[in-house]
């Protein structure tokens, strides 16, 4: 067997070095500069549920009443979160292929809350789905992050084709003049943008009011969880012995709200009401194993809800194909 000459290799090999230092630079491919689309796909049964982005916005920590610097601190440390006075929320959308008809559940911003929003459009069309495709639109409430994107800038339908489905009690507050000539300036300005973002559906016949509960679409039902605001609604997806629950605002910080259920966000029509759904959503998942998928949860906002002491936490889903 031939010996090692360890001496002997390593000079060798820092001549090979040398040489590789000396010769021509290797090429180096550009920066891409832009984050790819804002999509996730998974199945549940055989239903195809589809996360679009539209974006994400920056909550001041003031928004939760309940919060003191002592609490916040930890749980940002916990989460890998930077101690700001903001915390990030993302803004998400679900598109559900139920093999009959092509669903939306709520439809993100458009261009009414600044540059950071609006994706929608652009997440939809890399999925490979057109704007007319799309058969039914489910409003989990009327906020403007929720609904602005149901029209175009001009005022027109961004779902040409599309019926719009909302809870009876949401469509009855925001469309209520009375109930918006009592509330403050800025706060008239949500009723006028949801109010605009109803109307052509509305004015075509193709705008579906629904009670608290019940099927609204073949393997979607409507879950009522109000507090959020008056009619604020989640949407149950079964298929086989699969279940995802879209439950709308239930969490606007994951950071803070699983760890701290009865933290309520300042614009909840009604914060205790709101914590009791929450708690009450929270308990069902954790309890049926049933898993989640929230507007506001990091993106693609999909996961399973478990007990963590006398709280809970958010268990992310993991990528895999379908």
């Amino acid at each position: 067997m031939p010996s090692f000459d360890r001496r002997g290799f390593l000079k060798a090999a820092g001549t090979g070095l040398v040489t590789l230092a000396a010769g021509p630079a290797l090429a180096r491919a550009p920066l891409a500069g832009t984050q790819v689309p804002g999509l996730y796909r998974m199945k549940v049964g055989t239903i195809e549920v589809t996360a679009i982005l539209d974006g994400h916005l920056d909550l001041p920590q003031a928004l939760f009443p309940k919060a003191t610097d002592g609490e916040t601190g930890p749980l940002l440390d916990r989460a890998a979160l930077p101690r700001a006075p903001h915390v990030n929320s993302p803004v998400n959308t679900y598109l559900i292929n139920t093999g009959d008809r092509l669903v939306m559940i709520d439809t993100g911003t458009a261009t009414a809350m600044g540059p950071t929003l609006g994706l929608m459009p652009k997440n939809l069309a890399a999925s490979g789905v057109t704007p007319d495709q799309v058969d039914v639109v489910l409003v989990t409430h009327m906020h403007p992050d929720h609904v602005n994107g149901l029209i175009t800038p001009d005022g027109k339908p961004f779902f040409p084709n599309a019926e719009v489905v909302v809870a009876g009690a949401e469509y009855g507050f925001w469309t209520d003049q009375a109930i918006m000539s009592q509330a403050p300036k800025d706060v008239q300005a949500f009723f006028q943008m949801a109010q605009a973002a109803v109307k052509p559906y509305a004015d075509s016949n193709r705008l579906r009011r629904i009670s608290a509960d019940g099927e609204v679409v073949p393997g979607i039902t409507a879950v009522a969880a109000p507090g959020h605001t008056p009619g604020h609604t989640g949407y149950r997806i079964a298929s086989g012995n699969q279940q995802l629950l879209v439950w709308g605002d239930i969490v606007h910080a994951a950071a803070f709200q699983f760890a701290k259920p009865d933290w309520s966000i300042a614009f909840d029509s009604d914060q205790n009401t709101a914590a009791a759904s929450r708690k009450r959503m929270f308990d069902m998942t954790a309890t049926d194993r049933i898993t989640v998928a929230g507007m506001h949860l990091p993106f693609p906002g999909i996961g399973n809800v478990v007990r963590d002491g006398d709280a809970y936490r958010f268990v992310p889903v993991s990528w895999r194909p379908i």
